[in-house]
């Protein structure tokens, strides 16, 4: 068998601890403290060996096996100390069967016999889904786009209940999605997205709840319709609103009716006031340069228009020149 020097020793320690360093900087589940250990037992175990070879007489097969328990014990030290973030809930298998949860923080298993499983996240998670050219109810195709908003309360079930609970809930929420899209007219999922939503919450969290997953909302994003029926809508908002605009001139021009029709009450058994107002109006008329009135010969010898239109003559002589 042949030699190894110290240096030599301590190259191939060197070459483990940086593969060891480079693999769990993948795996934030392996803590530092756990590297360390097996760094420090390591080292222990080349200075023992090497101290061992210089005042011993033992053999180097001995001290091989001596080095061998070192590298076993940091091992252990490595593999059974695990670390769960705040968050998350360890799952822990003892021989394929359900041992514990474990978490948050250090926790120790058993290598060989103990394995993790899973790593169960329990803060709220965001799932985004679809439903893209889905029938309404009257028969018109949308593309919905909706987020979802969930939590594992129970970790245990989460895991063993559900294959892979993420893309499970991902495609209960679509399928859901298209069954509300199904049964709604399209302008009840206009104008209708705070019930779709609650619908929508109420469907998916009776499908999530035997998972150990709640629901706690859903929002619906965007509501996409085709061109052309976009357009015809909009041109029957537009004459909506034209139709809105000639009843509102209907109304008024019936209230102004109804305001003359009062009016008309103060000269209905009143000629000379009924005159007078006349009177006025041609006076005010007349008062314009330029302004041509025609009047029936009758209104002239009723009302003495003659003598009106000299008086508004000579008022118009007695205006002030600009």
């Amino acid at each position: 068998m042949a030699k190894t020097t110290p240096s030599q020793q301590e190259n191939r320690a060197g070459g483990l601890i940086s593969a060891l360093n480079k693999s769990s900087s993948y795996d934030p589940h392996i803590p530092p403290l756990a590297i360390a250990l097996f760094s420090v037992i390591l080292t222990a175990g080349i200075i023992a060996a090497v101290i061992l070879e210089n005042t011993t007489e033992l053999s180097e097969d001995m001290i091989g096996l001596i080095v061998m328990g070192f590298i076993l014990i940091g091992t252990i030290f490595l593999f059974a100390i695990k670390v769960a973030r705040q968050w998350e809930k360890a799952i822990v298998l003892r021989l394929g069967r359900f041992h514990g949860l474990r978490g948050p923080g250090m926790f120790w298993v058993i290598p060989i016999l103990d394995s993790v499983s899973s790593w169960i996240d329990q803060r709220v998670l965001v799932t985004p889904f679809s439903a893209e050219k889905t029938l309404t109810r009257d028969t018109v195709p949308v593309n919905v786009d909706a987020v979802l908003f969930w939590v594992v309360w129970d970790a245990e079930k989460a895991a063993l209940e559900v294959e892979d609970y993420r893309s499970a809930i991902g495609w209960a929420a679509q399928t859901a999605l298209r069954e509300v899209i199904g049964q709604m007219p399209l302008a009840d999922i206009l104008i209708g997205r705070a019930k779709m939503d609650a619908d929508l919450q109420k469907i998916i969290d009776e499908r999530t709840t035997p998972w150990g997953i709640t629901v706690q909302s859903v929002e619906i994003r965007d509501v996409i319709i085709p061109q052309g029926l976009e357009e015809a809508m909009s041109r029957q908002a537009q004459a909506e609103r034209e139709r809105q605009a000639r009843v509102i001139l209907g109304e008024s021009e019936k209230q102004i009716a109804a305001s003359f029709a009062d009016a008309s009450q103060a000269y209905l058994n009143n000629p000379t006031a009924l005159h007078l107002r006349a009177m006025n109006m041609l006076f005010e008329g007349l008062k314009e340069k330029g302004a041509l009135v025609i009047v029936p010969s009758s209104a002239v010898d009723t009302m003495n228009l003659g003598g009106v239109s000299g008086m508004v003559s000579l008022a118009q002589q007695n205006l002030p020149k600009e």
